[in-house]
């Protein structure tokens, strides 16, 4: 009997058609622990479902996605609804799901909540405590696998924006049982060879097992007490550990990080360039304002010439005398009237004038007379004349009538 050959095409396309047609697999309902989630721009939900034995790859699109009202995240338990099915060009099956429903958190999820809990209120994730990132670093630490994506990532990012920069790596296991002694001691060593102006503390993406080592407490203490400010720079955007609690900045992504370190070269040569320019324009306004100062000191040191200056004060004393001649006449002709006129009208009112037409004045006790009230019986009078006085004595005093 001739042996018959299949394709892997065709092989897996009959492993294909046997999924969509057992009704077993049609709708599956599953319980396990998300592992290394994402959401795409989209809104496509992508993780691994496992457990103590197993995992299966989980799509959710975003139609089903929308609809969930949950929080996903790494080392949460929940229960799925969908249906498995295989990707043929690579032979892989998995399961696409319409519903999710949480069952609790995971036992990672927990651990690391307890920590948060317990290192902040151990006061690690104090804003005072954190130092800022030097502006323009001269050298700068990296705490990560040799081998990894991560330093790759880096080295191109710091030498495309910031080449002037020395670079020194601490290498470090950064997954596994001996992952958190090994980057706490390399944070440590940095920190003994007082080298680097700031230190990148990080890795590449992965699950939250694969990033488990950055949620150990002593690597959370090793970054407290560095005297070297630290950027964590931890797996992707949607990845949260303990490290990016108690680091001085977090940065999403090991080459975000290297962002974060550096100042852009380029930026900096235009702003260096706008700085030139800005200063130039005020010398030369600075240059035009004492030119100007200087032509206007000129022209008065030619108003300044002593000829003129002493001809000007000569006027100005002929006209001050002049003026003060003025005022003295003024004032003297003005007393002299006053004085006219208070004479005029004293000699007016001067009773020894009336005198002269024959009329005179008598008194009693130098008291003038104006009434026979005033005499009485035996008074002596003075009787004032012109020429003299004369003086009799009261023999009788008459009313009119």
């Amino acid at each position: 009997m001739e042996e018959r050959y299949l394709t892997v095409t065709a092989l897996t396309k009959y492993i294909s058609y046997k999924f969509d047609h057992d009704k077993h697999l049609e709708d599956v309902l599953l319980e396990g622990e998300i592992s290394n989630f994402k959401r795409n721009s989209r809104g496509h939900f992508y993780f691994k479902l496992k457990d103590e034995n197993a995992s299966i790859d989980v799509t959710m699109f975003a139609m089903y996605a929308s609809r969930v009202k949950i929080e996903l995240s790494d080392g949460m338990k929940v229960f799925v609804r969908g249906k498995v099915q295989v990707y043929q060009p690579s032979g892989t099956y998995s399961i696409n799901i319409k519903e999710i429903k949480s069952d609790g958190i995971g036992d990672l999820y927990l651990a690391f909540e307890k920590l948060k809990k317990e290192l902040e209120a151990e006061g690690l994730f104090n804003p005072e405590h954190k130092r800022p990132i030097p502006r323009f670093p001269k050298t700068i630490g990296v705490v990560t696998s040799p081998t990894g994506a991560a330093i790759k990532d880096i080295i191109n990012t710091i030498s495309r924006r910031y080449p002037m920069c020395h670079l020194i790596l601490y290498p470090a296991i950064v997954q596994g049982d001996d992952a958190k002694d090994d980057i706490a001691n390399q944070i440590k060593r940095a920190n003994f060879d007082g080298l680097c102006d700031v230190l990148i503390v990080g890795r590449g993406g992965g699950s939250i097992e694969d990033l488990w080592a950055f949620n150990e407490r002593e690597v959370a203490y090793a970054i407290y007490n560095s005297n070297i400010p630290i950027i964590s720079a931890v797996g992707h955007e949607i990845n949260f550990t303990i490290a990016d609690f108690v680091a001085d900045m977090r940065a999403a992504t090991p080459t975000a990080g290297a962002e974060i370190a550096t100042p852009n070269v380029d930026v900096l040569k235009e702003t260096i360039g706008s700085y030139v320019e800005t200063l130039t324009k005020r010398v030369l306004n600075l240059i035009d304002n004492y030119k100007n100062v200087l032509m206007h000191l000129d022209k008065r040191l030619d108003n300044l010439n002593p000829i003129n200056v002493l001809n000007h004060k000569k006027e100005l004393l002929d006209n001050y005398n002049m003026r003060l001649n003025l005022l003295i006449n003024n004032i003297l002709n003005d007393k002299k009237n006053q004085f006219i006129l208070m004479k005029n009208t004293l000699e007016a009112n001067n009773p020894l004038k009336i005198m002269d037409k024959g009329y005179s004045i008598s008194s009693v006790d130098e008291k003038v007379i104006r009434s026979i009230n005033d005499v009485k019986k035996n008074d002596v009078i003075t009787t004032r004349l012109k020429d003299g006085n004369v003086i009799s004595q009261v023999i009788e005093v008459k009313k009119n009538g």
